[in-house]
């Protein structure tokens, strides 16, 4: 499925989100308040988006690894990087979020972006985040939740079930993968809840921030122990 969107997927996520998923993964670039030496893993990385933006937004990171399953996006994604001229800088790997193919302690900081209610087993996941990070690392989680104003949350279901999916449709000419989309954040877990989950998997100083009224959640968290002092 994702394959197969992946040639309109940037298309689409402008279109769907009137602009604002950019502002949502710069804010989550943002919360890991990089200052230019980091190696950063962008889980999920889809056509790159999040990977390009730890470059380019402040002091920006040193290098980003993205790592995602589906071959389409991570071919758009490294059309870009090139494009970009930043190639040396941005590493795409195919693989699992459950099975991140990268050392014990390797990487500073860690992104998902829309990516994490996809995985079969998101704890899994997380806690492949507290092996890969360094002590000290900070992650920064973008995903879908439920506005908690009645109205509001009722107009936005009623977007994301009967819009949502026909434009989905209409763009990218996938039947079924835009209404994936309102069926797959309805059984994601709710924000205290996912928050929870990343305590359980060893995450200390957990925040959960809603983004857009509550259609976006950013979940900043950081590994337990402090950094090691230099001598």
């Amino acid at each position: 499925m994702f394959d197969a969107i992946a040639r309109r997927y940037d298309l689409l996520n402008r279109l769907l989100s009137a602009g604002l998923d950019q502002r949502w993964r710069a804010r989550a670039v943002d919360a890991l308040a990089l200052e230019g030496h980091e190696v950063v893993l962008d889980l999920c990385t889809g056509t790159a988006d999040v990977a390009l933006g730890a470059l380019a937004r402040g002091e920006g990171a040193a290098r980003v690894i993205g790592l995602d399953f589906s071959h389409e996006m991570l071919r758009r994604g490294l059309t870009k990087v090139r494009r970009l001229g930043l190639a040396p800088r941005v590493t795409l790997v195919r693989g699992d979020a459950m099975h991140v193919p990268l050392p014990d302690a390797s990487v500073d900081a860690a992104t998902i972006a829309f990516g994490i209610r996809n995985v079969q087993q998101p704890d899994r996941a997380c806690r492949e985040l507290i092996r890969v990070l360094r002590p000290g690392g900070r992650l920064a989680v973008l995903e879908f939740g439920l506005p908690s104003r009645p109205l509001l949350r009722r107009a936005y279901l009623a977007y994301a079930v009967r819009l949502l999916p026909l434009v989905g449709r209409l763009v990218s000419r996938h039947a079924s993968a835009y209404a994936y989309l309102p069926e797959s954040v309805g059984r994601f877990p709710p924000p205290e809840a996912f928050g929870a989950l990343l305590r359980q998997s060893g995450f200390a100083q957990v925040r959960i921030v809603p983004l857009t009224f509550g259609v976006v959640y950013l979940y900043v968290a950081q590994t337990s122990h402090a950094p090691v002092e230099a001598a």
